[in-house]
This record gives C-alpha cells, sequence and structure tokens, in this order.
C-alpha cells in the first residue's frame, strides 16, 4: 500500500450482508421526496433506512419517537439497539433515559453528542499506512458483541468493511490519545487523510447513505465530493480539542 491512499470514497461492494454482520442498520436523513416515515424503505441499492415512525393520519414529514410514539423535533436524539444492531430516532426526553450506564438492561445505548479532535496530533501518512485501509477516509467503532474494533468506509454499495490489522490498531491507540476515547458501540472514530475526529456513530451512517444518493461513476462524482466537503466543514467548525488529563510532576 502506498503512503498516500487515493483520493476517493473506495469502489466495491459492501452490501446488506457484509454489514449486518459486525455493523448498524443504514441511516440517513430523508431527501425530499423520501417516502413516509414509519415504512420499511430502501435507498438505492436495497439498503435499509431507518426513518422513525409515523401515524396513519399524520402530516407527511411527521416523524415519531420509537419509545414513546411523541411527535419529534429537531432536538431528538438517536438510541443504537444493541439487539438488532440498528439506530431508532428517540424524544429528548427518552433520549435522556439512556444515556445512564445499563438503562433497560442495556438493550438500547443513547449516541453521544459530541465532536471531538486533537489537533496537537494530526496522524501520520506512515501511520495511516500501517492499517492498510485502501482509500483515504475511513471509520472505525468498536462492536461490542464481537469485542474488537470495526472498519469501514463509503461505497456505492453501502459501507466497505475491511479486514483490521488490530495489532496495529493498538499500537496507534496508544500514539493517539482520541482513538482510546471512543464509547463501544456509540462512537467512532472518523480519519479523512490526516484529520481525526471522535463523532457519534450515527454521522458514519448519515454520511455514507448521502454519499450513495449522490454516487456518480468509480470515484464518487463531484456532488459526492461537495457533500463531504460539508460534512467536513461541520466536523471543523463543532470539534471540541481533547482535554488531556495534567500530568503531576514527581520531585
Amino acid at each position: 500500500m502506498t503512503e498516500n491512499p487515493p483520493e476517493t470514497f473506495g469502489p466495491g461492494g459492501g452490501g446488506p450482508a457484509n454489514a449486518g454482520v459486525t455493523g448498524l442498520r443504514r441511516f440517513v436523513k430523508r431527501p425530499p421526496g423520501a417516502p413516509a416515515p414509519g415504512t420499511r424503505t430502501r435507498i438505492p441499492g436495497g439498503l435499509p433506512v431507518q426513518l422513525g415512525s409515523q401515524r396513519r393520519d399524520d402530516p407527511p414529514g411527521t416523524e415519531r419517537c420509537e419509545m414513546c410514539q411523541t411527535i419529534l423535533d429537531d432536538r431528538h436524539g438517536h438510541l443504537v439497539d444493541m439487539d438488532k444492531r440498528s439506530i431508532a430516532c428517540a424524544c429528548r426526553a427518552c433520549y435522556l433515559l439512556f444515556t445512564r450506564e445499563g438503562a433497560a438492561g442495556g438493550r438500547y445505548k443513547a449516541v453521544p453528542e459530541r465532536i471531538c479532535h486533537d489537533p496537537g496530533r494530526p496522524l501520520a501518512d506512515a501511520d495511516w499506512s500501517e492499517l492498510q485501509i485502501p482509500v483515504a477516509m475511513a471509520f472505525f467503532f468498536v462492536n461490542s458483541a464481537l469485542g474488537r474494533v470495526v472498519a469501514g468506509y463509503p461505497s456505492p454499495g453501502g459501507v466497505t468493511e475491511c479486514e483490521l490489522d488490530l495489532e496495529a490498531w493498538d499500537r496507534l491507540a496508544a500514539a493517539y490519545p482520541l482513538f482510546g476515547e471512543m464509547a463501544p458501540d456509540t462512537e467512532a472514530i472518523f480519519v479523512h487523510k490526516d484529520e481525526v475526529f471522535l463523532i457519534p456513530i450515527d454521522m458514519c451512517y448519515s454520511l455514507v447513505g448521502e454519499l450513495r444518493l449522490y454516487w456518480q461513476g468509480f470515484d464518487g462524482g463531484a456532488e459526492a465530493r461537495e457533500a463531504l466537503a460539508r460534512f467536513l466543514a461541520g466536523l471543523r467548525r463543532r470539534a471540541v480539542a481533547l482535554e488531556r488529563p495534567l500530568k503531576i510532576e514527581e520531585h
């Protein structure tokens, strides 16, 4: 592998069977003209999309909490369903219930909202090459059911999962404090070139779904690149620096 991965999102498959083992159900914001919430729909390529709940008599565009059926607003949160390996929408009240460790017997986990970066530790090309990821962008998260870190990147077929050298990951986690900060199942390390962010896991799947909607040709095309640029700009704007613990000097 070269030290400078190609400037693409990644060609290849990554279909439902591939992601069903280690990943989460596809999650993407509903584009204009898409089917109403509460229906089992698919984005191009046949992958299921999480659209939230809706009652038969609800106005178009209404989305309801998967837990209590309250109509959702812009401040609603997301939960990881650990049994189904899916992401569900939840009103603020229900979301907060599951921020407590072990709530509902651990069936649901609230997806944290923080976005962090470590401006003092950009990712070195040699370290990225050590992970042997064939593209310039990927995300990593801990799948607690498997007990290991999973790697994936966007492609025309959704999330393409790739084999990860876990020993190499452990070495990088020791060298880059941000890598060791992510909460299992609900947060991810997102890497684009030398930029590294700790982000909510739902943002990864939202990005993948959006890129699939725009994808053209082998490398994604101009619209997909613009969508990625908007995503990165949002991360840079919202990210806060990782707080390192103060070292106590020995005398």
